[in-house]
């Protein structure tokens, strides 16, 4: 691995091998699973590239989460406004979890199964299958948890709809006389 500055800051170390296939399969968030085919939090691999060494993640071991820094890989451009699918007409873009984003990129806390060899067991994934990851981090509760801030437009979506009250996945459309 090169040690220069920024000589890997857009290439993959890991892959995720996850139960998801299609993006209608996957739930909209990790932890909303109502909707999915099994209804339980699903199970998936981060199996790091082939030359990535143990020792930078062999650490990990006795966190309970891990923040996955990765590409949506299957996203198809992007525009400024999106339209949430907890509904409430169209946002800005950088105000949602739109996989459709400026740059691709994403953010998933997942919850640290195992480390095993030349892989990370996780659950509780919303990422598809082939996802490529960026970077991995620790979640350290003092310092990404913060319970009591204000989600904005989420918020009075959540007075009216009630809290977590976010989608499953959707259903695959069926074309007409199928």
């Amino acid at each position: 691995m090169p040690d220069t500055p920024h000589a890997h800051l857009s290439h993959p170390i890991a892959h995720v091998r996850s139960p998801y296939a299609r993006r209608i399969d996957a739930p909209h968030q990790a932890t909303v699973v109502e909707g999915t085919e099994t209804g339980d939090v699903a199970e998936a691999r981060i199996e790091f590239i082939a030359d990535f060494p143990a020792a930078a993640f062999r650490d990990l071991a006795g966190f309970e989460r891990i923040w996955l820094v990765f590409v949506f890989h299957r996203s198809e451009g992007w525009k400024p406004e999106v339209r949430p699918p907890r509904g409430g007409g169209k946002r800005s873009v950088l105000a949602t979890r739109s996989p459709h984003r400026p740059n691709a990129i994403g953010l998933s806390a997942v919850e640290l199964v195992a480390v095993e060899d030349h892989a990370l067991r996780v659950r509780g994934i919303d990422l598809l299958d082939g996802t490529p990851i960026l970077d991995i981090k620790p979640y350290v509760p003092y310092a990404d948890a913060f319970a009591q801030s204000r989600a904005g437009w989420i918020d009075a979506i959540d007075a009216v709809q009630g809290r977590h009250s976010a989608p499953g996945p959707r259903k695959p459309r069926v074309p007409p006389g199928a």
